[in-house]
């Protein structure tokens, strides 16, 4: 103590060198006689000093840790072990992180429908939902982002989750994937890092609803297998249009296995009947503003109007005599195989036909689990795959509790029947003395010994024989180590309006970055071993010097490659993938929303014949006026308004005719329809007029377009343009037009 009575400050030599217990127990004895609050803040103080990170990292019980970017498996290709210590304290703690609602796939959709097979898949698959043409499974199918809370918006850059309960006669089959068929990581012992670092920083919160900025892209300057990823997220395929025109991937590699025990890989596809189409990065920000539940809303009216997504599953399948035929390992989740290579096998066709009646207890008590397989469906030793298996199901122990499979929604068709017993939200209520295997008691029924195991029953499952024989190893096979040729290709696949799409999109992500260094080792050490030209062009939106910054790059983070007992051989490739663009017209307009704009005097005869046009190709169609209720036409008859100009936004939809009024002139003067049109035209989509009201096209100063319209920029104006607006309107975006003149 110090003269006046005060205690003395520590020597921060000494202070570094004590325990933590020695430290709070001097502060204890040295705070003596002095204000109760300033004790407490004092010894916080001290307390929180000893828990600062030390330099080398630790798990919890302070043990060092040599490799935390693999986890411990039986060879570099083997499986994961259970005895890995240090992965499930990670991604434990990870997946206990909140409460109640989920931490990543928060903010979901989902809806009730059927998978019908297309024909006997016998010869690939003992899995009975495929074992005939024409059997029906039913599924519930939900949708979600990745990053958002619940409260948070539709329409961010984000991946889409797209995960699939098949409730079949052999129980519940749940494939989870993602409406990318690659993923960010190979280990699944960093997804926390990777959902930590794009999560909201931890100092403020911010941002939500989006990708953090200074910590994604730290962590991604450091982690060179995200570079694949980062192309899809990057491109407009992180925008979907709407649930029903995205795709979906079961994005791991799996095994099918037939009756006869025989099984080969397979990668699954979910191909939509409308085809794939996107939003563009400014339409989905004034989305986001002015109806964030866009695209849960379109589904919801889509089913409850008939208009009923449908999907083609399919799978990709490669013979076990094949695996090391392709230049990259299958199992690889970052890296996808070309459908040019392996063409998709269609299996069947999923339908979504029914809107769930309680979202709580459907959409938010739903438990996806990987480890729910049936017979037929079998993993493999991919080691991202490996990992989620684990933290699956215990997030949803977590979350829902140990007894969520008897919920509803979760739980199966056939009969349950084990000794599984109490535990929070038990359901159901067991009869007889017994909860144990094996017995010889008699159960509620008189029957011993029950229930029984069944080792010949088709219906009961069994692991693919397969060896398994190396050493204990944290380190990750070489045949991952090739993480850029796969994201050229991405790159090179890509139309010019996708390529422009892509740079924008780096460009205005890495210049969120508030540190000078990520954006220059993202540059340098990601971007440009993508592509020169794509490096090149971000530079000069960031104001980088691209030899600096290659320069400048760090290292990636320590990983450890071990060379596997067998390389693929194949040959490496950076030619592009055509199934990759989405520079594609779509086959139809089906579910397609065309906003017709009309004003009192407007011809009603011709509205309605366009309407009825519309609505036979399996187009929406609205009727939008300066205000609700109805318009009086020309002909005396009454138009019911569908949307007043204030509530309808031209990013809603994806065309637009303008059929006028009495007075087209007024109509030419109004500054929502000069918007509308202005936005509709910068995001490329189909314009038409009925001739009388071309003023109104005029007015709204749209570049190269003349008095007859510019039907190559897909703008017409005449007398009947109906059958030249719906073809131009399965171009899903007109890419030739002069945006940069266009103020919207």
């Amino acid at each position: 103590m110090t003269k006046n009575g005060k205690p003395a400050p520590m020597d921060p030599m000494k202070l570094a060198t004590t325990s933590p217990q020695q430290r709070f127990e001097g502060a204890q004895t040295g705070l003596a006689g002095r204000d109760a609050r300033q004790e407490t803040a004092k010894t916080q103080d001290l307390i929180r000093d000893s828990r600062d990170p030390a330099p080398g990292m630790t798990n919890n019980q302070g043990l060092g840790i040599s490799d935390d970017q693999n986890s411990l498996r039986a060879g570099v290709r083997g499986p994961t072990l259970l005895e890995d210590f240090q992965y499930r304290e990670k991604m434990t703690h990870f997946d206990h992180e909140r409460i109640t609602e989920r931490v990543v796939h928060a903010r979901g959709f989902a809806a009730h429908g059927v998978f019908e097979s297309a024909g006997d898949h016998s010869d690939l698959t003992m899995a009975n939902l495929f074992s005939e043409k024409g059997k029906q499974t039913p599924v519930f199918v939900r949708f979600s982002t990745v990053m958002g809370s619940r409260g948070s918006a539709d329409t961010p850059r984000d991946v889409r989750g797209f995960s699939v309960k098949f409730y079949t006669d052999h129980g519940v089959w749940d494939l989870v994937g993602n409406n990318m068929p690659v993923f960010f990581i190979h280990d699944a012992i960093k997804f926390p890092d990777l959902v930590h670092a794009v999560k909201p920083e931890q100092n403020n919160e911010i941002p939500q609803a989006q990708s953090a900025h200074d910590t994604f892209w730290d962590f991604a300057s450091l982690t060179p297998e995200i570079s694949h990823m980062l192309m899809w997220t990057m491109s407009d395929r992180a925008f979907p249009r709407s649930f029903s025109t995205m795709e979906g991937f079961g994005v791991h590699t799996f095994r099918m296995v037939d009756a006869a025990g025989a099984s080969r890989f397979v990668k699954f596809h979910f191909k939509p009947e409308k085809g794939v189409h996107s939003l563009v990065w400014e339409e989905a920000q004034k989305m986001m503003g002015k109806d964030p539940d866009y695209n849960r809303r379109d589904l919801f009216e889509a089913i409850e109007r008939g208009d009923f997504p449908k999907w083609t599953m399919g799978v990709q399948v490669i013979e076990e005599k094949d695996e090391f035929s392709f230049g990259f390992d299958i199992l690889d989740p970052t890296k996808l195989i070309p459908e040019e290579l392996v063409p998709i096998t269609p299996l069947g066709t999923l339908t979504l036909n029914r809107n769930v009646d309680n979202y709580f207890a459907e959409t938010e008590q739903v438990a996806f689990c990987l480890s729910h397989i049936v017979p037929g469906i079998d993993f493999t030793n991919d080691p991202l795959l490996q990992g989620r298996l684990f933290s699956y199901l215990d997030t949803q122990l977590r979350r829902v509790g140990p007894n969520f499979a008897e919920l509803p929604i979760n739980r199966p068709l056939n009969p349950v029947s084990n000794n599984q017993r109490e535990g929070f939200g038990r359901i159901t209520i067991d009869r007889g003395k017994a909860s144990y295997f094996p017995n010889n008691l008699p159960g509620p029924d008189g029957a011993r010994g029950l229930p029984m195991q069944q080792p010949d029953s088709p219906a009961a499952y069994r692991t693919v024989f397969e060896r398994v024989d190396g050493h204990k190893i944290r380190a990750r096979s070489s045949s991952f180590d090739d993480h850029f040729t796969q994201a050229t290709m991405f790159w090179n696949s890509m139309a010019g309006w996708e390529k422009d799409h892509i740079v924008a999109a780096f460009s205005f992500e890495l210049n969120q970055c508030e540190t000078p260094e990520i954006r220059i080792a993202a540059l340098g050490g990601l971007i440009a071993k993508i592509d020169p030209d794509l490096a090149a062009r971000v530079a000069e939106k960031l104001g980088i010097d691209l030899p600096a910054a290659i320069e400048a790059a760090p290292p990636p983070a320590f990983v450890a490659f071990a060379k596997p007992d067998t390389m693929p051989s194949g040959k490496r490739s950076t030619a592009a993938s055509p199934a990759l663009s989405m520079d594609k017209p779509a086959d139809s307009i089906l579910g397609r929303k065309v906003a017709i704009l009309i004003d009192a005097g407007v011809d009603g005869t011709k509205v309605k014949a366009l309407k009825a046009a519309l609505n036979a190709e399996g187009a929406v169609v609205h009727l939008i006026a300066a205000h609700g209720g109805m318009v009086k036409a020309a002909d005396g008859t009454m138009l019911p308004v569908d949307k007043p100009a204030p509530n309808a936004s031209s990013v809603f939809y994806d065309g637009v005719v303008v059929a006028g009024g009495v007075d087209p002139a007024k109509m030419a003067t109004m500054g929502l329809v000069k918007a509308f049109l202005a936005e509709a035209f910068k995001f490329g989509k189909a314009i038409a007029a009925f001739q009388e009201a071309s003023p109104v096209i005029q007015a709204a100063n749209l570049p190269d377009v003349g008095k007859n319209g510019a039907p190559k920029l897909g703008v017409f104006i005449g007398d009947d343009v109906t059958a030249a607006f719906i073809a131009a309107m399965k171009t899903p975006r007109f890419r030739n037009r002069n945006v940069d003149a266009v103020a919207a």
